[in-house]
């Protein structure tokens, strides 16, 4: 039973801690995903990007659909380029507008994620992503939303107005690119800041800004999955 957008732990595992917060006049709140019958997970939602989010420390990567990085750039109809990479990010952000997020889970990938199909008052997320022009259908997995990605291809909508690399090359290319500089090709950066343990992958938009100091406890990592399991998070949107 889904009861809030965000459900707060108030089981035995942490009446130590309620209790230790009561005693100085401070109630300790942990917020935790809910549970979707079937599988999956719904609450307040953070985007990552536009194709993932974090819903009370569940990881979901939209399944079907790939959106374009962040830092990725697309062409214009006519002459420039347009940031369709923070543009995806911005409309998925519009989409939640800060209400409950459901999504079922199609199970999970080499990353521990969930694959997830999400709604957000009865729409459903994934779809309008790619009918709105803000991700391509990701056919090599799924056939969900070809459909959807049709339709948007033929009204120029976002990425199909110019010309634009898929995120899928785009992510290969820059990988390839950072390996060749990176110690031992683990061409990710685990960057420690303010806000804990941070890792960028080589298309994030801040990852040529990043220096790894080792003394500091920063690293290198080979794969997205290492970097995760070492407890280190990945960089969200701004």
């Amino acid at each position: 039973m889904v009861d809030s957008p965000t459900r707060w732990l108030t089981r035995r595992p942490v009446a130590s801690a309620l209790v230790g917060g009561l005693a100085l006049g401070i109630l300790v709140l942990i917020p935790v995903a809910d549970t979707v019958a079937g599988g999956g997970v719904s609450g307040s939602a953070r985007v990552i990007d536009g194709d993932t989010l974090d819903i009370a420390g569940e990881r979901v990567r939209l399944e079907g659909i790939d959106a374009p990085e962040t830092a990725q750039t697309c062409h214009r109809h006519f002459v420039g380029t347009w940031a369709c990479g923070r543009a995806a990010s911005k409309a998925i952000k519009r989409l939640i507008a800060g209400r409950e997020v459901s999504c079922q889970s199609r199970g999970t990938d080499k990353y521990g994620r969930i694959l997830g199909v999400c709604h957000v008052a009865g729409r459903d997320i994934n779809a309008e992503m790619v009918r709105e022009g803000f991700a391509w259908a990701f056919v090599k997995y799924s056939q969900s939303y070809v459909r959807e990605e049709a339709a948007a291809r033929a009204a120029r909508l976002g990425i199909w107005q110019g010309a634009a690399e898929p995120a899928w090359v785009f992510r290969k290319k820059r990988w390839a690119g950072a390996q060749q500089t990176a110690p031992s090709g683990c061409a990710i950066k685990g960057n420690v800041t303010a806000n804990g343990h941070i890792y960028h992958m080589p298309w994030s938009p801040w990852y040529d800004k990043v220096k790894i100091d080792v003394m500091r406890g920063e690293r290198w990592f080979c794969s997205e999955a290492e970097a995760l399991a070492a407890g280190w998070r990945p960089v969200a949107v701004r």
